[in-house]
């Protein structure tokens, strides 16, 4: 339990000091820019100020070096979907697969700003959603949290492009 929190952790200090960009509050922008509820698929409490902004009604532009990554692990999803695994092996071999690609992008984060910060706020939740999939005990739990992964790229694509 201890080795989880503390890669956990790792985890999250990476992304957040990654990117050389700690996330702001920006109260001035708050009045020009319109606020959306992010999805109730996640089992995260969010406070309102968690919720993802669009850029004044249109979406944040993601930097080519990230959205690869972040295409990358859509286009995983969409094939297993297509493939219509429901074995628990199969689950374990999408995780990782999601997991090497969250390695990528964090790892290649060169955004800043609003649209950063924005952005933090669907990747966090999306990496524990990644992690409990690789910790899924049975196909019906990774059933469950592949499908609150799906529905987290529905999010991602109505505020990110």
């Amino acid at each position: 339990m201890k080795k989880d929190l503390a890669i956990l952790i790792v985890v999250l200090m990476g992304i957040t000091y990654g990117c050389n960009n700690p996330v702001k509050e920006e109260n001035s922008e708050i009045s020009n820019t319109q606020s959306l509820p992010s999805s109730k698929e996640s089992e995260h409490q969010h406070k309102e100020s968690d919720s993802i902004e669009l850029n004044n009604g249109a979406k944040w532009k993601v930097v080519p070096e990230m959205m690869a990554h972040i295409r990358n692990m859509e286009l995983d999803i969409n094939r297993f979907v297509e493939a219509k695994h429901t074995e628990l092996k199969d689950f374990t071999l999408l995780g990782a697969s999601l997991q090497k690609n969250i390695d990528l992008l964090t790892s290649n984060c060169t955004m800043e700003g609003k649209a950063h910060d924005e952005l933090h706020k669907w990747l966090l939740p999306y990496i524990d959603m990644v992690d409990k999939l690789n910790k899924s005990k049975n196909n019906d739990e990774a059933l469950q949290t592949f499908e609150e992964i799906k529905a987290s790229y529905k999010l991602f694509n109505i505020y990110f492009e």
